[in-house]
């Protein structure tokens, strides 16, 4: 007997990839009549609405629902979207995303196999601009000295792990964990997970589950990115304090370092030789990423653009991290 799917969809201003994920779903190889798609709009202000009324007015073989996201974050579009879909299995993915035409297929089988309680697979990163730095951008995202630990940006072997993107599971795991934590702002999946293998649940990355993700198309928009998940992502670890991973620890470290660091040097000689040390040694892991991207890609521009992407990610994820135990936001998190 078919299983119904709900894929939920947090959205705002996505005029310009909201059409390209639709065409993806409708090409998925699981039967569109046993799928629904839900759409949480966050208000948008460009042509996002028009877009899919128009897309829907030529495929009408998809259903498509659009509900009002008032709170207008992504954990309270993903709660909404759930509240107002009916599918057995909830697939939840990003409006500015791909996924590959068995997307739906597989994460239906992993579940009925019984491979894990919340099931994802892998990102292949995709530049989100048209420019060099975009280019090295998507190059930095997707390579384990910008992401450190995060398997599902580069992994090709199946297995369990701490955490997936764009996951599936059965929707009487909401009885047993709960929705989505809507004080966070950001880590809402991480968190989610979280709670999943607190209850005993396991988390399954498959990279035959493939999706494609549009990197951000400069270093001001990734800085903000990475910022905010700096600063959410401490807000999670007071919760879940035995969560913290190594690969988390290290950029606030890293941030710290340097501004001691930078703080004591026009006063101790040792804090400028260890100051130019630290840099040099950076310096240098950050030149190899962007050797080893540049050599892959066949593309000189990686060599100073990888680096600056990875330290872009790295500075702004720590302070951010850095900021959010100094200054916690004003409403209680928990």
């Amino acid at each position: 007997m078919p299983i119904n799917v709900s894929i939920i969809i947090p959205c705002y201003n996505e005029e310009g990839t909201i059409a390209p994920l639709l065409d993806a779903l409708r090409a998925q190889t699981y039967p569109a009549k046993d799928m629904e798609v839900v759409i949480a709009d966050g208000g948008s202000t460009d042509g996002t609405l028009q877009a899919i009324k128009t897309w829907q007015g030529t495929h009408p073989d998809l259903k498509i629902k659009v509900v009002e996201n008032t709170k207008m974050t992504i954990p309270s579009a993903l709660n909404t979207a759930i509240k107002a879909s009916s599918g057995e299995v909830i697939v939840r993915l990003d409006a500015h995303s791909k996924p590959h035409h068995e997307y739906v297929t597989r994460v239906v089988e992993a579940l009925v196999e019984e491979r894990g309680e919340n099931v994802g697979g892998v990102w292949n990163i995709r530049p989100g601009g048209d420019g060099w730095i975009a280019r090295s951008i998507a190059g930095a995202a997707g390579h384990p000295i910008g992401v450190g630990g995060a398997r599902y940006r580069y992994t090709n072997q199946a297995g369990y792990v701490d955490t997936v993107p764009f996951a599936a599971f059965h929707r009487s795991l909401i009885d047993q964990v709960g929705l989505f934590d809507e004080t966070l702002l950001t880590n809402e999946d991480y968190e989610f997970n979280t709670r999943i293998r607190q209850n005993g649940g396991r988390i399954w990355l498959d990279p035959k589950i493939r999706s494609e993700y549009y990197a951000r198309r400069n270093l001001k928009a990734l800085a903000r990115q990475y910022w905010r998940y700096g600063y959410w992502k401490w807000q999670m670890l007071r919760r879940y304090p035995d969560t913290i991973r190594m690969r988390q620890a290290l950029p606030p470290l890293f941030v710290l370092a340097l501004i001691i660091l930078i703080i004591l040097a026009p006063f101790l000689s040792l804090a400028r030789w260890a100051l130019a040390a630290l840099l040099s040694l950076y310096l240098f892991i950050l030149m190899l990423a962007g050797v080893q991207l540049a050599l892959k890609h066949k593309s000189l521009a990686f060599l100073l653009g990888v680096p600056l992407a990875i330290a872009t990610m790295h500075i702004a994820w720590g302070a951010g991290f850095l900021w959010s135990v100094v200054c916690p936001p004003k409403s209680k998190t928990g």
